[in-house]
């Protein structure tokens, strides 16, 4: 058994980053810019790519905008017709991918046509798999020049075997989310230790990690960075958005969207192997304003880094402080 478990398990409400020395006269001087694949992007942040946050005009406003974007691997039978669309308009296409016999299919029609996404994400909810594996290198061999992430996964061994395996990024976090509880349904997963699964991933990573999953607040980007992670995927917070796919629902005058995990009885049709749910989240307006915020947030955290980009958050010390209350007076 790998001594990294004998490390002390926190999560992000357990960590406070330590402020340097400011060396920016404003915090709209800072960088807040991440390189990913072939490509630089406004800010660390991706939306999840489960088909209650993301879809196709969303996509097309995200890589218009300088951001970056997974779609969902929901809808098969569009994702040819997706990557067409979105290269068309001059837009990188990122899509995501299973590992069942019919995705080996689907990456041989890639070949065969000449179609090349800049992005593909295996999307499996226990990436440390042979299974995915193999995914790996067979993508890895049909289309080389795609930038390829790998995940989910949540231990070091799973990191070197993805990225011995070919993966160009592997995604961290298993069933840290608002939306999933594989912890209460399987005993297993990443929940209330999420950053220091990500901690203890980035010791051994050589390529770039996804941050997935458990991000409550802005300042929760700050920390992933700060624990190894290059980009931070994010569900429910960029949930409920104008944008978003969800349904409106209006109760005792306050509006909200729905929400739901991938592995939820709503994503899946039926009540099996069930390990996420629906839920209601407030109605946000538009991403685009969440979308700045953020970028604000991480500006002001780079400010008290005593940087002038990400790479100064990378840096800075932490401490736990476990058992104090965010938002109260203690």
């Amino acid at each position: 058994m790998s001594n990294y478990f004998s490390m002390e398990a926190f999560d992000y409400d357990d960590i406070q980053l330590v402020p340097n020395k400011g060396i920016i006269k404003s915090r709209h001087d800072a960088d807040t810019s991440v390189k990913f694949g072939n490509r630089t992007f406004k800010i660390p942040v991706v939306p999840a790519n489960m088909e209650s946050v993301i879809n196709d005009d969303l996509a097309i406003w995200l890589a218009q905008n300088g951001y970056y974007y997974v779609m969902h691997r929901f809808q098969p039978e569009k994702r040819l017709a997706f990557i067409k669309m979105m290269h068309e308009k001059g837009l990188f296409a990122s899509i995501s991918v299973g590992i069942k016999k019919g995705e080996y299919d689907f990456i041989d029609q890639l070949v065969a046509e000449n179609i090349k996404p800049e992005y593909i994400t295996i999307d499996v909810a226990h990436g440390h798999s042979i299974y995915v594996i193999d995914m790996i290198k067979y993508i890895k061999e049909k289309l080389p020049d795609t930038f390829l992430t790998a995940g989910n996964i949540a231990t070091p061994e799973a990191v070197r075997e993805l990225e011995g395996a070919g993966a160009d990024a592997t995604k961290v976090g298993v069933g840290p989310g608002r939306a999933c509880i594989t912890k209460l349904k399987t005993g297993f997963g990443t929940g209330g230790w999420q950053l220091a699964a990500l901690r203890m991933c980035s010791k051994v990573a050589s390529k770039p990690l996804i941050a997935d999953g458990g991000i409550r607040y802005n300042g929760d980007i700050a920390k992933s960075i700060r624990f190894g992670a290059t980009m931070v995927m994010i569900g429910s917070m960029l949930a409920g958005h104008e944008e978003s796919p969800g349904n409106v629902i209006k109760i005792n005058g306050k509006t909200y969207k729905q929400y739901w995990g991938s592995a939820s009885e709503v994503q899946k049709g039926a009540y099996r192997n069930v390990e996420g749910k629906q839920m209601l989240v407030p109605y946000r307006g538009h991403i685009a304003d969440t979308l700045r915020e953020m970028q604000e947030d991480l500006q002001s955290s780079i400010s008290y880094a005593g940087g002038k980009d990400l790479s100064s958050i990378k840096l800075v010390d932490y401490v736990i402080v476990k058992n104090t209350i965010m938002n109260g007076d203690k």
